[in-house]
């Protein structure tokens, strides 16, 4: 006898909301976008993990034929090496990162600059701006925008030494290209006394390209696997998404959460619980 259950129905989109395939990160690329279309999830960010496990070829595909846009490829970067060598190997997988994002029409790649590996902050800002610099020809070429995201200070040993809103817009103004904006993220930003500042000025030289959302527990447990659902710690949301659209910002919002807790949720019930926290919150 066949099944008689009906198939279920896509809810209406929410807004401007879209998500990182990272946060669902139990779930393949395929599945991350029958689940976006199920529950009205109108853009999905793809990182390249889940990126290379489907293809580039079938990705495409995916996507396009659901209909989602692509609001991001991430990521890039991760540019700072103590020898040539392993710049040179950087730059080449940035430039196949730029192949893949346009193959995607994904909008941008968000660049996490590196650190660390015996170089110093400083010499590893001059690394991170000759890097960016070399690529911007291609983005270009490619379609697709470069968006430098400032992490958190406590990644500036490992993972970004580019840590304030005002190291990725000094960048920018450096490198001058139209191409080159910044990548927002509450989670790395919102304990800067001067964010709204910055945003302004970002905004002004129309560089606000992506804008992250999360918030930050309190009495965080795990710095880098315990992010909360938007409205449950202690971030401003609301006023920092005002400051977003106030200075020019019409993107996606992208809701991007490492959590070993929401990981191990059911994922159409997470998403239920993200929609409604950023209904509510943002």
């Amino acid at each position: 006898m066949p099944d008689a259950t009906p198939p279920a129905k896509a809810v209406p989109a929410v807004g401007r909301l879209a998500l990182h395939t990272k946060t669902l990160q139990r779930l393949s690329l395929a599945e991350c976008v029958e689940l976006c279309v199920r529950k009205g999830i109108a853009g999905l960010s793809v990182w390249r993990d889940v990126l290379h496990d489907a293809g580039v070829d079938t990705a495409a595909r995916l996507l396009r034929d659901a209909g989602l846009a692509v609001p991001a490829l991430v990521r890039g970067g991760f540019f700072v090496h103590a020898d040539a060598a392993a710049r040179r190997r950087a730059d080449d997988d940035n430039r196949r990162c730029l192949d893949e994002a346009s193959a995607l029409g994904a909008d941008m790649v968000v660049l996490v600059v590196g650190s660390g590996n015996g170089v110093g902050l400083a010499a590893g800002r001059e690394q991170v701006r000759d890097a960016v610099g070399r690529l911007l020809v291609e983005a270009e070429t490619a379609g697709v925008r470069l968006a430098v995201e400032p992490l958190h200070p406590m990644y500036a040993a490992d993972k970004s030494c580019i840590n304030r809103l005002r190291d990725a817009n000094d960048l920018c103004d450096a490198l001058g290209h139209p191409s080159l904006g910044v990548a927002v993220d509450v989670y790395h930003t919102w304990w800067d006394p001067d964010l709204d500042a910055e945003i302004a000025r970002a905004g002004r030289a129309g560089r606000l390209f992506g804008f992250h959302l999360c918030d930050w527990r309190l009495e965080t447990r795990d710095l880098l696997l315990d992010r909360e659902l938007m409205g449950r710690g202690c971030i401003p949301l609301r006023h920092i998404g005002q400051a977003m659209r106030a200075a020019g910002f019409d993107g996606f919002d992208e809701v991007e959460i490492f959590s070993e807790d929401y990981w191990a949720m059911d994922p159409p019930a997470f998403v239920d619980a993200i929609r409604d926290a950023y209904a509510t919150s943002c």
